[in-house]
C-alpha cells in the first residue's frame, strides 16, 4: 500500500473509533443517571480497574499495554465529565507530584482544584465543594506522611482508592550545569536525592522550597538558579531537564489516598485501612492483632500515632489484605473490637500494587 492509501484507511478507522466512542459514551450516561437515581458515587474505581485490566488483556500490539491504559483512562475521563462536572482537590500548588498523581488517576478532563494543606483537601471533599481528594500518605524512602493519618480520627471520609506512583526526581534549570549556583528543592525532594547531590553539585548553595511547583517556579526566573522537581513542573515552567532520575533509591515511590464518601464495593482483589485505639493494660495491642494471624490476613502495615487527646494513649494504623465486606476480614474487625475501646475502618479499595 502506498502513504495515501494508508492514510485513507486510517481515516476510515478513525470515523469508525469516534463513532464507537460515543457510542461507549452513551452506555456510560445511562448508567451514571441509574447510579444518581440510586444515590450512588458515578466514579467506580473497581470497575476502572476492571476496565483498565481487561483493555490491556485484549491488546495485540503494536501498542504497549501501558499505553492502551493510558488511552483508556483519557476515555473514562471524558465520559465521567459528560456524566457529571466533577471536582478534584488535591494538595497543591499545580504541577506537584500530588497533581500527577491526580492526573493518572482520574485523566485530564476533569477540573483540579490546588488547596494549600491536607487538611483543606478532607473539608473540601466533606463540604461536596469536591468530589473526591488526592492526598500522599507515605513515600517508600521517607515513610509515611503524618498529617495525612492523623486527619483521619475526626474524619468520616472514605479511601475509596489508591495511587502507588513511582517519583521521578529530575534536575531542572535553563543555565548548563556547571553554572548552576544555587538549587531550589523541596524537603522530602532533598531527603530523596540527598547522595546524588553530594555527588554532583557538592557546591552549590541549596535553598528550602514549600514544594517542588515553588522549586520550578523560582529556578525558572533567576539567572544560574535550577530546581529538582518532577516533569510536570519542568513542563508547566518551560525548564529543560539536565538529568533524570537523580533520586537515590531507583524505587522511590510515593502512595497517594483517594479520598471520597462512599466506599467502593468489593473487586476481589482488595486492600482494607482501618485504625484502632487499644485498652491500656497489657498485652492489650497483642491481642488486638492476633485476629489477623488467626484468620491468615495479611496485615501489611502498622503505624502508631498519639491520640493529641490523652497523653500516651496511641491510634494504631493498619493495611491488610481484603475488603471489610469479605466474610475473613468481618471477622476480624469483630474479634478487633473485643480487645479496643474504638475501631474504625477508613475504607476498603482496590488494591493497585
Amino acid at each position: 500500500m502506498s502513504i495515501l492509501e494508508h492514510r485513507k484507511a486510517i481515516d476510515r478507522i478513525d470515523q469508525q473509533i469516534i463513532r464507537l466512542l460515543n457510542e461507549r459514551t452513551e452506555h456510560a450516561l445511562k448508567i451514571g443517571s441509574i447510579k444518581l437515581k440510586q444515590g450512588e458515587e458515578i466514579y467506580a474505581p473497581h470497575r476502572e480497574r476492571a476496565v483498565l485490566n481487561r483493555v490491556a488483556r485484549l491488546n495485540r500490539g503494536p501498542l504497549p499495554d501501558e499505553a492502551v491504559r493510558a488511552i483508556y483512562r483519557e476515555i473514562m475521563s471524558s465520559a465521567l465529565a459528560v456524566e457529571k462536572p466533577m471536582t478534584i482537590a488535591y494538595l497543591g500548588p499545580e504541577a506537584t507530584f500530588t497533581h500527577q498523581a491526580a492526573l493518572q488517576r482520574f485523566g485530564s478532563s476533569l477540573r483540579y482544584v490546588p488547596v494549600k494543606t491536607i487538611a483543606e483537601v478532607f473539608t473540601e471533599v466533606s463540604k461536596r465543594r469536591a468530589d473526591f481528594g488526592v492526598v500522599p500518605v507515605e513515600n517508600s524512602t521517607e515513610g509515611v506522611v503524618t498529617h495525612t493519618l492523623d486527619m483521619f480520627m475526626d474524619s468520616d471520609l472514605k479511601i475509596v482508592a489508591q495511587i502507588v506512583m513511582p517519583i521521578q526526581q529530575c534536575l531542572m534549570s535553563k543555565a548548563r550545569r556547571n553554572q548552576i549556583k544555587r538549587l531550589y528543592i523541596h524537603p522530602q525532594s532533598l531527603a530523596q536525592s540527598r547522595v546524588w547531590l553530594q555527588r554532583n553539585l557538592p557546591d552549590v548553595e541549596i535553598i528550602e522550597t514549600s514544594s517542588n511547583a515553588r522549586s520550578a517556579e523560582l529556578a525558572a526566573r533567576e539567572k544560574g538558579a535550577a530546581a529538582i522537581a518532577g516533569l510536570l513542573a519542568a513542563e508547566k515552567y518551560g525548564l529543560p531537564v539536565l538529568e533524570h532520575n537523580v533520586q537515590d533509591n531507583a524505587e522511590n515511590a510515593t502512595r497517594f489516598l483517594v479520598l471520597g464518601r462512599q466506599s467502593p464495593p468489593r473487586s476481589g482483589h482488595d486492600r482494607t485501612s482501618l485504625m484502632f485505639c487499644i485498652a491500656d493494660r497489657p498485652g492489650a495491642l497483642h491481642g488486638a492483632i492476633a485476629p489477623f494471624r488467626r484468620y491468615r490476613i495479611n496485615m501489611t502495615k502498622i503505624e502508631s500515632r498519639p491520640s493529641k487527646k490523652k497523653a500516651w494513649q496511641y491510634y494504631f494504623f493498619v493495611d491488610c489484605d481484603g475488603h471489610a465486606q469479605d466474610p475473613k476480614v468481618a471477622r476480624v474487625l469483630e474479634d478487633l473490637a473485643k480487645h479496643c475501646v474504638f475501631v474504625k475502618v477508613l475504607g476498603s479499595y482496590p488494591n493497585t500494587d
